[in-house]
């Protein structure tokens, strides 16, 4: 069996339409499936059973013998949220426990880590894990993040195979849900479908234009391949990035958007809110070296690639991937 937590999710839901795909049924998904969550993500896809995040532990420890992998997608992801102690109880040591019993079991085991690691990037986006216990997070989310990077390395014991991905700005099919949190993209489209023009943020940095700022945007489709990749093929423990290797700026998305719907581009400039302008990245890029040193040499879709199919083949839907 196939273990896979946040299956209700975005990159959870289309790493389930991922496996199906490859003719993998046998997935157990596990999630807080009481929660307002888009269950159409997983609906009419194929899996064993859907267990309830809060007794999974239990179950896990009962019948690991019968689970051969296990993808921990699941967190609290929420970058406005700072209560430390529910990152701490979902995000840390949840994952610990997760680790302990496929160390135990001998279960090769890959989880979410964030780019949200890296802070303002003083150390870069290079995913070198001499640096991981030097970065400086900007908020609980990214803290916990890295927090379970920091005390994997350390870890003597550990899973056979474990692999830690830095996810940058995914966006794509299944995350409807994800309201604030929801990709630009996303945001984008909805606000030219519903006024004609998109607001961004302003700089206020004098090194970037307005709507000049940088950010690593990488399609779902893109991150599955990845994830499923490390199921078929035995690569180096350790934590990698995954974003698309390059930056982009929101001029260059919401443009795209536009385009994509055949509309004339049409952008509003707004002042960044107080309360997050201290904590705003203006650049972000993946170093994608280290995974394709491990052989992974699937190209990613560039980004008038990816906004293009998202908004024809889902969002003018709705249709989930």
């Amino acid at each position: 069996m196939i273990v896979l937590t946040g299956a209700a999710g975005f990159i959870g839901s289309c790493l389930l339409s991922k496996l199906n795909k490859e003719g993998l049924t046998n997935i157990v998904l596990v999630d807080d499936f009481t929660r307002e969550k888009n269950n159409a993500n997983f609906f009419g896809k194929h899996y064993l059973k859907a267990i309830e995040r809060s007794v999974f532990l239990n179950w896990f420890n009962e019948n690991a013998k019968d689970v051969s992998f296990v993808y921990h997608i699941g967190a609290r992801t929420d970058t406005t949220e700072f209560n430390v102690d529910l990152f701490n109880e979902l995000n840390l040591n949840y994952t610990k426990s997760i680790w302990s019993i496929c160390t135990e079991n001998n279960i090769p085991m890959v989880y979410a880590s964030s780019a949200a690691t890296y802070g303002l990037g003083e150390f870069g986006y290079d995913d070198n894990e001499k640096n991981i216990p030097f970065l400086k997070p900007l908020n609980p989310y990214g803290d916990s993040k890295n927090d379970f990077d920091k005390w994997a390395l350390t870890e003597t014991k550990t899973p056979p195979t474990w692999i830690g991905f830095k996810f940058f700005n995914v966006y794509g099919p299944n995350e409807f849900h994800k309201a604030r949190m929801a990709s630009v993209i996303f945001h984008s489209y909805n606000q030219i479908k519903e006024k004609g023009f998109v607001k961004l943020f302003r700089s206020h940095n004098p090194n970037f234009t307005d709507g000049g700022q940088l950010r690593d945007f990488v399609y779902v489709k893109d991150v599955v391949e990845v994830l499923y990749f490390t199921y078929i093929n035995k690569i180096k423990s350790g934590i990698y990035n995954l974003g698309s290797g390059k930056a982009r700026t929101f001029l260059d998305l919401a443009t795209a958007t536009f385009n994509a719907l055949q509309k004339p581009v049409n952008i509003e400039f707004i002042d960044t809110p107080i309360d997050i302008r201290d904590k705003y990245q203006y650049f972000t890029e993946a170093n994608m070296n280290k995974l394709i040193s491990q052989g992974y040499n699937k190209p990613f879709a560039t980004l008038e690639e990816g906004v293009t199919d998202y908004v024809t083949n889902y969002l003018e839907g709705p249709r989930y991937f």
